[in-house]
């Protein structure tokens, strides 16, 4: 059988089962979903995998590095993801052969949202914004006037109202924002004014310790919905508006700051989690000697806003986006590495403190543009662009 035949045949194999063939635009959906390999592993699974089980290892490992290599963009990226749908074998020599973001800056599994962008060049998506239902979708590519209805889901957020303050949940869905559903990722909470937010995630960081009493989810709460902190973002108070723009800090608790260092690394999530099938633990599980634990990050990386400069011909506030944002906005912001914070040096060098490490502007009335690179991830980046959403009537 030729390559092109073998292509062919398991393309229209999965055509007929659903996968990766819908038209319009379609979600990096959850593994744990009805669209992952476990689905198809029934009663029947032999039957349907007897002519692919069979395939000589290094013919599949060549068909898929050539599927691999030639679709680099969506929708026709689903190839790649059709072919870890096939069966057992087909999807661990996918995994093998498909690289993290941060050395392809590409995009392809679910996994990849919670793992760094590329250390290159930043990947470039866009928000869009609407009001009447408060819901924020996150889409990958340039704008939405060159991807049409081509454009990747990668997120979705909804905001909800509560006496204490805002909150934001994050879904893979497009519309699914229940916490107990396995397209639940983690969510974006405000105190009442508006200047502190934390992100929670749904699954811990991946360290091999135990986390700490900072980090750890309350004990009285189910598996179900467990959140782990791992970010702050606190704006500065600017009441008498004085201070021009606003001033943001973001502090990345499941990031070191050796991460953007020499030979830095960020250790990141190689599975995605489905916490919505997980089964209850006991109360003990969660609260049992981690009260005494340290930090799992001792030194986490510090962001803050680059600081804009006053133009005298426009007679306003400017940053140079690179034609990335047209319209000028108080939701504006460009975040680099702090250099040092409460007196530590933090050995940061002179490249990275100039480095741009995400990027947020707006470009029409619902419509904004994020661009994130290493070492944040698409998930950590899309909560902090959430915040700027939310109302802060004593900072600007």
């Amino acid at each position: 059988m030729s390559f092109k035949n073998i292509v062919r045949e398991f393309r229209v194999k999965n055509k007929y089962k659903g996968i990766g063939c819908r038209r319009g635009r379609s979600h990096i959906a959850p593994e744990g979903s009805s669209l992952s390999s476990s689905s198809l592993l029934s009663a029947n699974e032999g039957l349907n995998q007897s002519i692919w089980v069979d395939l000589p290892p290094e013919l599949l490992l060549d068909i898929i590095h050539r599927i691999e290599s030639g679709q680099t963009l969506w929708p026709a990226r689903r190839d790649v993801v059709a072919c870890a749908s096939v069966c057992r074998s087909w999807r661990e020599m996918t995994k093998e052969v498909v690289k993290v973001p941060e050395l392809s800056g590409l995009l392809t599994f679910p996994v990849s949202l919670k793992q760094p962008g590329p250390r290159d060049a930043p990947i470039q998506c866009f928000i869009k914004r609407e009001r009447a239902t408060g819901i924020f979708r996150l889409y990958l590519g340039l704008s939405p006037a060159l991807s049409g209805d081509k454009s990747k889901l990668l997120l979705s957020a909804k905001r909800v109202r509560r006496a204490t303050g805002a909150e934001f949940v994050v879904s893979l869905s497009g519309n699914g924002f229940s916490r107990s559903s396995s397209n639940y990722i983690g969510k974006l909470r405000s105190n009442f004014l508006g200047t502190k937010f934390t992100v929670y995630e749904n699954q811990p960081p991946p360290f091999d310790r135990k986390l700490p009493p900072s980090m750890q989810v309350s004990p009285w709460v189910s598996s179900t919905s467990s959140s782990y902190n791992i970010a702050s973002i606190l704006y500065e108070l600017n009441v008498l508006r004085t201070r021009g723009p606003r001033r943001m800090q973001c502090i990345m608790h499941s990031i070191p700051v050796s991460a953007i260092q020499e030979g830095g690394q960020v250790q990141s999530p190689t599975e995605f989690i489905n916490q919505g099938k997980k089964k209850k633990k006991p109360l003990m599980d969660f609260c049992s000697g981690n009260l005494g634990e340290e930090s799992v990050v001792k030194e986490p990386l510090v962001l803050k806003n680059k600081s804009p400069r006053w133009h005298e011909q426009l007679q306003c506030w400017c940053l140079n986006f690179k034609g990335r944002v047209t319209v000028a906005s108080v939701k504006n912001f460009q975040l680099v590495a702090a250099a040092a914070e409460a007196g530590k040096n933090m050995n940061i060098p002179e490249e990275e403190q100039d480095r741009v490490i995400l990027q947020f502007g707006k470009i029409g009335k619902d419509i904004f543009t994020m661009d994130y690179r290493y070492p944040i991830s698409a998930f950590q980046a899309f909560a902090i662009c959430l915040s700027s959403f939310d109302t802060k009537p004593v900072c600007e």
